[in-house]
């Protein structure tokens, strides 16, 4: 054996683009962005900080992570 990690499947994500989500911004990221997470998803939300309770709309998905914006 090389060491290396077993691969574990793909995981579907938990959001979908274009759809809104009732969300509590529980971190700040380096570059100040809000962080919620939806089921254990991070999700990026700029102008909000911590203790927000916000709906927002997901705009990027990448691998590891969502992008979004505050609807209301």
């Amino acid at each position: 054996m090389s060491g290396r990690k077993p691969f574990r499947g793909f995981r579907p994500c938990p959001v979908e683009v274009g759809k809104d989500y009732d969300v509590e911004i529980r971190e700040t990221s380096r570059r100040g962005e809000g962080i919620a997470r939806i089921k254990g998803f991070v999700v990026f939300v700029p102008e909000t900080k911590p203790g927000d309770r916000v709906k927002i709309r997901v705009n990027k998905i990448g691998r590891r992570c969502a992008n979004a914006t505050v609807v209301e």
